[in-house]
């Protein structure tokens, strides 16, 4: 971990000039009726999960590159994102994938509480095959033709459940690469009712707090057709199972120039958004760093997530889900849960209400220029000063490139082989 003096220490140097750019800012918001201290005091209180599979190197299907001290297991992992809370105070949680991350529930827990994390959503895993599992996936998991393939998806589900209530996890997240790669392959609409027919299984066994939240994705590893393929089907799967199953929007699986944050603004209306996995594309399902190609539709997104705040029920889960090929897994995540929320920020400074005024009057130029005020507007002082009275670093990215984080941890985990293809 990160010492809160070594924090402290790279604080010293920033505070006098951060300061005065806060100052400068609230006196700028405050001649827009816009009050600083709420808008800092709601975005301190902002938190995103992050990835346990984040903190290790991504890759593609051609190759992968390892890093410099990767970790090993979930207890490695969980140290690298109590890392990232500890300098950005904005990933209070950290989600783990099953079975990749399974180990006994008590020292789960242990290691959550020395590294100041809890547990958010369970993810599990049936669009690969482990070493020791029965059945193949390589036609399907839980829309297989083969019952006993189904069932044995089912079960894994279900011990992700069981896993999850005892670290204090309060949602299941299903996807799928369920599908077909030739025209006439599956029958579609069989293939549906069997997944239907899994799903409904694992719903009868979410606890009465939990979310059910079902992911749709465009294309692959299916390229001709995909079960849980668009926000329709999702939404109908979350209709179909119940009220406590929701939808859950991954930003990078929608084709190119679709429009998400009118998906989120449905799903929104209709009461099935339950979460996303932020991050950003280029040209399909890239797992880039959030508003690293698209700051503006992030922002619009999460217009639409402020727009909706206050109502009853809302209260969607927010998780970062990214493959970092080039870059320090850490910064990477680091820079995205910052990214996020200044995306929250600008969006809380909207003018809400003479935005509705020219909607309501058909002013488009006048309601497009209101939304740009908002995303124009450098809240950075905000986000930074949050970090600071949180106990994190002004500077994140500066304060643990100081610490040698990396390099330690580095010398105390062997490297990884490079060898072999395959996303990870």
């Amino acid at each position: 971990m990160i010492s809160a003096d070594t924090i402290a220490q790279n604080n010293a140097t920033e505070q006098e000039k951060l300061r005065a750019d806060y100052d400068a800012l609230g006196e700028h918001l405050s001649r827009r009726g816009i009050d600083i201290e709420g808008i800092k005091a709601r975005v301190a209180r902002y938190g995103i999960a992050v990835p346990s599979w984040g903190v290790g190197t991504g890759g593609t299907r051609f190759a992968r590159f390892p890093g410099i001290g990767e970790p090993r297991h979930i207890f490695d992992k969980m140290d690298d994102c109590g890392v990232i809370q500890a300098l950005t105070r904005a990933t209070p949680s950290v989600s783990l994938h099953i079975p990749w991350d399974k180990q006994s529930p008590e020292d789960l827990n242990a290691k959550a509480q020395e590294v100041g994390l809890t547990f958010d959503a369970m993810n599990s895993n049936t669009f690969q095959d482990q070493e020791d599992q029965t059945h193949s996936y390589k036609y399907g998991s839980l829309s297989h033709v083969d019952a006993a393939t189904r069932t044995q998806a089912i079960e894994h589900n279900l011990e992700c459940i069981e896993l999850g209530q005892k670290i204090g996890s309060k949602a299941l997240t299903i996807w799928v690469g369920d599908g077909s790669n030739f025209p006439g392959q599956s029958n579609f609409a069989k293939q549906f009712d069997r997944y239907l027919d899994s799903a409904r299984t694992i719903y009868s066994k979410i606890p009465g707090d939990w979310k059910l939240l079902t992911e749709h994705k465009i294309f692959e590893p299916a390229f001709y057709s995909t079960v849980v393929q668009d926000w329709g089907t999702n939404y109908m799967i979350a209709k179909e199972l119940g009220d406590k199953a929701q939808c859950l929007v991954d930003l990078g699986h929608h084709a190119p120039n679709v429009n998400i944050e009118m998906i989120v603004s449905r799903l929104i209306q209709f009461g099935k958004l339950g979460g996303f996995h932020f991050n950003d594309s280029k040209y399909g399902d890239d797992d880039l760093d959030t508003a690293s190609i698209d700051p503006y539709r992030l922002f619009l997104v999460f217009n639409e997530l402020v727009e909706a705040e206050g109502v009853e029920g809302f209260d969607p889960m927010h998780m970062l889900d990214q493959s970092h090929n080039v870059t320090d897994p850490i910064e990477s995540l680091m820079q995205s849960a910052m990214e996020v929320q200044r995306a929250y920020a600008q969006a809380l400074i909207v003018d809400r209400d003479a935005l509705a005024g020219y909607q309501d009057t058909n002013d488009a130029l006048m309601a497009s220029n209101t939304l740009k005020a908002g995303f124009r507007t450098d809240v950075e002082p905000i986000l930074a000063m949050a970090r600071l009275e949180n106990g994190g670093a002004i500077d994140p990215i500066a304060t643990y490139r100081a610490s040698g984080y990396r390099a330690k941890v580095g010398e105390e985990r062997p490297k990884v082989s490079g060898l072999g293809g395959g996303i990870v």
